[in-house]
């Protein structure tokens, strides 16, 4: 009994000796929370990323501020942002368990999932948009097809007000012809219930109401905040699963894959002893898909046009550019932005002008010192990507939209590495190279036939550029004029 009890006395002062030895958390510095709030009395008044921006003038590039009873550390400026994402390589690679996304998608998914089966479905994904044409030929010319059927929706206007939301339906097709094998004639019901559905979610998703059911869930279920998006989600589910079954009814298993649903029901079909590509795993991917893959590009090319209205000296330089090197016959093609180094820094500087996407948190995937502060394992950090494409310390002119910060001296195409609309690192967007081959043709498509210009009435600086807060941020609803050029195709 006395070695026994000896031999356990010994093993708790090791423990003790190693608990004593072992460093505690160092968190960096941040305004002082209050009881149950933390710091959202500093962050609820304005929009949150600029609200963030500001405590980091104060605060410095790394900080910490209290979401309701949640440390999160923020990283703000190129410098901060590129080093952890970049340099902490699988540390940062995980995300925190965001309330209203659990309840959506259980991590599952390709973008709010961490661990395996993250690790899979982003692998998966990765390897059917490369074996799809992503970026090549095959995707371009279903892109293309969706540009002839915006310039003829257009042309139908004869120059009068159309509402901007139009121009999202292009991209969106082309996502969902990739995504489903099929691409949706304008007026489906299938194409307009969902482009619907999308839009409604990603408002929701963007309102205080769900913000605070993120921080306070008991609160939120209590107040059944999250109810109405659930139910939005739900109807996008079931058009999933709908268009899922008849694509299993259509495909031969062992035949092409020619979709993305189709490389999921392979691999469904296939060797997955860790279950991670079942019923509700396939569905959840297409989901995340299918959400992102529209709002973004739809956006994005809603931007475009709205600045090159509110910009029409911008514009015109690049239709002269188009003009000279495509001609007004030739449609684009990808290997065209080698050709055309104003086109590509306009493009490149409407998505660091608008930060569509401002942040989106990761989470530490182990105990992980950064920039001399030890965060413990499941720390949220927040990269503020609009605080790198607004780096002072990195653009001329920051606040405004100039497309020569993406010319050297003699009107040449330069890269700038503080350029990360699509984050950085392993979790870079999966979607990136789609979302910018859909934006570079439907662009030149759109400029080589048309001027846009405000409607009747209103000048160019009248054009509302106050981005609406959703999910995304979102160009304000409004129209513009579509005026076909002598020029255009």
């Amino acid at each position: 009994m006395a070695p026994l009890l000896l031999g356990l006395l010994v093993l708790l002062g090791i423990w003790v000796l190693l608990r004593a030895r072992a460093p505690g958390p160092r968190w960096p510095p941040g305004p002082r929370p209050l009881p149950l709030v933390g710091n959202l009395h500093l962050l609820w008044a304005a929009r949150q990323e600029h609200a963030l921006m500001e405590l980091a003038e104060r605060y410095g590039p790394m900080f910490t501020v209290h979401l309701g009873g949640q440390k999160t550390v923020v990283l703000a400026g190129y410098e901060a942002v590129r080093e952890a994402l970049v340099g902490t390589g699988r540390q940062l690679a995980d995300r925190p368990p965001i309330a209203i996304f659990q309840l959506i998608q259980g991590g599952r998914g390709v973008f709010f999932s961490s661990g395996e089966p993250w690790k899979a479905a982003r692998q998966l994904t990765v390897r059917a948009l490369h074996s799809l044409g992503v970026g090549r030929g095959p995707v371009a010319g279903k892109i293309l097809q969706e540009l002839s059927c915006l310039l003829g929706r257009l042309h139908q206007y004869g120059g009068r007000p159309f509402p901007l939301a139009l121009l999202g339906w292009a991209p969106s097709n082309a996502t969902f012809a990739l995504l489903f094998g099929q691409r949706f004639d304008y007026q489906d019901p299938v194409f307009v219930s969902l482009l619907g559905l999308i839009d409604e979610v990603m408002v929701l998703l963007g309102t205080p109401q769900l913000q605070l059911f993120n921080m306070y869930p008991w609160l939120g279920a209590l107040l059944q905040l999250h109810r109405p998006v659930l139910r939005k989600i739900e109807e996008v589910r079931a058009i999933l699963r709908a268009l899922l079954a008849a694509r299993r009814g259509s495909w031969p298993g062992g035949g092409p894959v020619c979709s993305y649903m189709d490389a999921l029901i392979q691999r469904g079909q296939g060797r997955d002893p860790d279950g991670l590509f079942a019923e509700d795993d396939v569905v959840a991917c297409v989901l995340d898909m299918v959400m992102a893959g529209t709002e973004t590009s739809s956006a994005t090319l809603q931007w475009a046009a709205l600045l090159m209205g509110r910009h029409p000296s911008v514009q015109g330089r690049v239709q002269e550019e188009l003009d000279r090197v495509l001609g007004p016959g030739r449609p684009p093609r990808p290997e065209d932005q080698r050709s055309l180094p104003y086109t590509n820094a306009v493009l490149h500087e409407v998505q660091r002008f608008i930060t569509l996407l401002p942040h989106v948190p990761r989470c530490t995937a182990a105990d992980t010192r950064l920039r001399g502060y030890l965060l413990p394992k499941g720390t949220p950090v927040v990269p503020l990507l609009n605080s790198v494409l607004l780096d002072k310390t990195q653009w001329e002119t920051p606040r405004q939209f100039n497309p020569g910060h993406f010319l050297d001296a003699h009107g040449r195409f330069v890269k700038r590495e503080a350029f990360l609309p699509f984050s950085a690192g392993r979790r870079v967007c999966v979607g990136e190279s789609l979302a910018r081959t859909e934006l570079f043709l439907l662009f030149t498509g759109l400029l080589q036939s048309f001027r846009l210009r405000p409607p009747p009435g209103l000048r160019p600086e009248d054009l509302d550029t106050e981005p609406t807060p959703a999910f995304t941020m979102r160009p304000p609803a409004q129209a513009l004029c579509a005026v076909p050029r002598l020029q255009g195709r």
